[in-house]
């Protein structure tokens, strides 16, 4: 069965931008694609990353051939989207990118703090990204692999006061350099990104790419792409790091109203 799109990530965290785009197109027939065999991709080569996403690309395409993937993952899209445009010329690949250029237009410190992968903060493109768009600001990264495993495998069963608990470091650590903007660069931190605003309060601006991504997705369907003409909206996974994983999966999916669809071999 064709879909109208699907969504790649190597994990849950890619989740909103789904939620985002059936709220804005009810109708649109959608699988997401969790790599969780490979989680997390933040802490992989670039090598180990363009692989991973070119095979999971290839069962994308060979099952439901979708008219737009999107790469619903910041290091994904900074390290392997042009491999992926190449490998497979046929099908629309979507990127996020750190949103570092509509936080240079709101930073009044012109300090950005960038909230990311570890390989996300070390790629040229998020330099390129800031010497483009933010050459006059400085831009404070940091890297939080603890707090994406929190997210992937913690976040659904956590309490509010253990998710708050669980960004307070890294609202901490920009707050101290001074920052008046935190940037998700990340597409895990966008499940966390009401209690990373609520930590960090009024004076700093907690921004993502949502909802460019997700009107430039909509854009292309309307240019001519076609519908699949019948909705779909599933979520699957590539691997199980625990017992619980599934259980928690099947929860997220019944609370947002779509199905868990399992394991995809």
């Amino acid at each position: 069965m064709a879909v109208d799109f699907a969504f790649l990530d190597s994990g849950v965290g890619g989740l909103p931008y789904l939620l985002y785009l059936l709220k804005k197109s009810p109708s649109s027939s959608c699988v997401y694609v969790a790599d969780t065999k490979n989680f997390p991709y933040g802490e992989k080569t670039s090598e180990e990353i363009i692989e991973a996403a070119g095979e999971a690309s290839n069962k994308i395409i060979n099952r439901w051939n979708p008219s737009e993937i999107v790469v619903a993952c910041n290091t994904i899209s900074v390290t392997a989207l042009d491999s992926l445009r190449k490998s497979f010329p046929s099908t629309n690949f979507i990127g996020t990118v750190p949103a570092i250029k509509p936080a240079a237009l709101v930073s009044r410190t012109r300090k950005i703090g960038l909230l990311a992968t570890n390989a996300t903060v070390k790629h040229p493109y998020t330099q390129a990204l800031k010497e483009e768009f933010a050459s006059d600001c400085t831009l404070v990264s940091r890297g939080d692999p603890e707090l994406i495993a929190f997210i992937e495998h913690k976040f659904f069963t956590a309490s509010e006061e253990e998710r708050l608990a669980a960004v307070r470091p890294a609202v901490e650590y920009f707050r101290q350099e001074g920052c008046d903007v935190i940037i998700l660069a990340c597409t895990h931190f966008l499940n966390m990104a009401d209690y990373i605003q609520k930590e960090a309060g009024s004076d700093i601006k907690v921004l993502d790419s949502r909802e460019g991504v997700v009107r430039h997705a909509l854009e292309l369907q309307k240019s001519g792409i076609s519908s699949s003409g019948e909705k779909e909206v599933k979520l699957y996974v590539t691997g199980f790091t625990s017992s619980n994983d599934s259980l928690s999966y099947e929860k997220f999916c019944l609370n947002n109203k779509i199905k868990f669809g399992g394991m995809m071999e």
